[in-house]
């Protein structure tokens, strides 16, 4: 099954309470973007957002440029309408990251939770990351979070890959200057225990293609 089919399936079926990714609150990527030192009017994108609540919280807290990119039009579907009038001044973007173009330098933040473990082959992982490189300004920063090297082999059916920081960061490259890395343990709402890790990055100067 294609990956757009294959999700909007999960989301036609599921409540997205119920997903394994599910966090009533991301806590650890709202700190991360905090700390970018980013302003209330940053321009942000939440890539493979989907249904998930880090774009209720980034309102809550004040930021008002916000984008959410997921394969998914069903679960984009699902958080505009919980988020009702809210949702009207968020860009919404139904696509694949690897092959929908954003705009050049068009980002602040580029936040990623659970989308670039997915991506299991060589040439998907190069797409996405010239995406990024591309789309997030010079001194920018990019802030992806995988399943980490103990972490689950398969999720929602589909294999997955698993990451040690350094692993996690040599796919991104010297353009993509470390600042660090932190891990989480997730409990789904099923009650298993999840291991993810997390890097976090700023675009060396120049580093818009």
């Amino acid at each position: 099954m294609p990956q757009k089919e294959h999700w909007d399936s999960v989301y036609a079926t599921r409540a997205s309470d119920h997903v394994s990714w599910f966090q009533a609150h991301a806590q650890l990527s709202l700190r991360l973007i905090g700390d970018t030192g980013a302003g209330k009017a940053a321009r942000i994108i939440d890539v493979g957002g989907g249904a998930a609540t880090l774009v209720d919280d980034l309102l809550d807290a004040g930021y008002v440029h916000l984008t959410v990119l997921d394969i998914s039009a069903t679960a984009l579907a699902c958080a505009r309408a919980r988020l009702g009038s809210r949702g009207d001044d968020i860009a919404w973007i139904a696509g694949d990251i690897t092959e929908t173009r954003l705009p050049r330098a068009s980002f602040d933040v580029w936040h990623d939770r659970a989308v670039f473990h997915f991506l299991t082959d060589a040439g998907s992982r190069r797409a996405y990351v010239a995406n990024a490189l591309r789309a997030v300004r010079p001194g920018g920063h990019v802030i992806v979070s995988t399943f980490a090297d103990d972490g689950p082999s398969r999720c929602s059916g589909l294999p997955v890959m698993r990451y040690r920081p350094e692993e996690l960061h040599g796919e991104f490259g010297a353009a993509f200057e470390l600042i660090g890395h932190r891990r989480e343990n997730h409990l789904t709402p099923g009650g298993r225990l999840q291991k993810f890790v997390y890097c976090y990055c700023r675009i060396a100067s120049g580093g818009a293609i």
